[in-house]
């Protein structure tokens, strides 16, 4: 398995005498440099010249590779594969309408909390720890958030008779073998959760929404404010890869099925993540969900897995799959060089 997350040798590579505001430059070209191209070391050797070549390296930092990789030649390059997950390195064209599962070339399988979103580490006052923010401030708006989410689970969602289900995915029969009695249950509602969320997804969750709009809005963006933007870096990274033809996005979270749906509804998520695509590893673990992924979109295809957890390293390790870590905002930075150069 490739770990897409380095340490950090910007402290190295830097001059002496840089002065310390320049040392944010020196970092974020670093992780630039060896995340893309060790991704690109395990495929082809002309593909990371070209990435190497590519990026804006600071004077100070042309040694470092640049002489041990010489110039791109001219052959065509070969396609590399990974226990069975074909990597190809080529330009992916846009298309109008989705293929069929057994025709996607490349999966992106996503964390939810604190890698596409900062929900869980505000409630917990970690976030504020680390970056140095007003902890107060961060619980607050966890809580806030916390209440619109299970607010809209229960109204319009039916996490009320869900709750104790641990739904896997949205086609799961609710009764499954797990000992609940579920007498009392209507069983219409499974069907309910994709109607609803396909009405509401992109723009037209703000009719869902009512009289709480305004406070939905003024919430989301002070949490944007408050995590430096991190949604926005997240979501452009979604963005990019749903606009590619082929490729799809596939979140994989601990967090129960209904609120992890109602998360991406409220975060403005919807529009590039269908709810066929959503799973909850609550109860089977996230390595198994993984398999369940590959069971349904097959072993042609390749597989990138993202996220900040041990949970999702230790599943894409066992299956092989590179993982890129999500820690800070320069990871989101560097995985989008990454993407609009078309390296993964």
């Amino acid at each position: 398995m490739v770990v897409l997350a380095p340490p950090n040798l910007f402290l190295l590579t830097a001059p002496c005498n840089v002065r310390y505001s320049q040392l944010v430059e020196y970092e974020l070209e670093c992780i630039l440099l060896i995340q893309v191209l060790t991704y690109l070391a395990m495929c082809n050797i002309d593909a990371a010249a070209y990435a190497l070549n590519a990026a804006n390296v600071p004077p100070s930092l042309s040694g470092f590779g640049a002489a041990s990789l010489m110039a791109p030649s001219t052959r065509t390059r070969e396609p590399c594969y990974l226990k069975n997950h074909k990597y190809t390195l080529k330009k992916n064209k846009k298309c109008s309408s989705p293929a069929p599962d057994h025709n996607f070339e490349r999966i992106f399988i996503w964390d939810l909390d604190e890698t596409l979103i900062i929900f869980h580490s505000l409630l917990t006052a970690t976030f504020a720890q680390r970056f140095g923010k007003d902890s107060s401030r961060g619980v607050q708006l966890g809580l806030a958030m916390e209440n619109l989410i299970f607010s809209m689970a229960d109204l319009s969602f039916f996490f009320n008779d869900l709750e104790d289900c641990d739904q896997i995915h949205v086609d799961d029969v609710v009764s499954d073998d797990n000992g609940i009695d579920l007498s009392n249950y209507n069983f219409s509602a499974d069907g309910k959760i994709k109607e609803n969320y396909n009405a509401f997804r992109g723009p037209n969750i703000s009719s869902l929404m009512g009289s709480k709009r305004e406070q939905w809005l003024q919430l989301r963006s002070e949490i944007e404010q408050y995590t430096d933007n991190w949604h926005s870096y997240a979501f452009k990274a979604l963005n990019h890869i749903s606009s590619r033809c082929n490729h799809v996005n596939v979140l994989v979270t601990t967090t129960q099925l209904v609120p992890a749906i109602v998360k991406t509804l409220l975060y403005g998520m919807s529009g590039v993540l269908d709810v066929e695509n959503i799973y909850s590893a609550s109860k089977i673990g996230k390595e198994e969900c993984f398999e369940r992924i590959i069971q349904r979109f097959g072993r042609k295809c390749s597989y990138v897995c993202v996220g900040d957890g041990k949970d999702e390293e230790q599943a894409a390790k066992m299956l092989d799959m590179p993982f890129w870590r999500i820690s800070t905002h320069a990871d989101f930075i560097a995985m989008l060089q990454a993407l609009e150069l078309d390296y993964i």
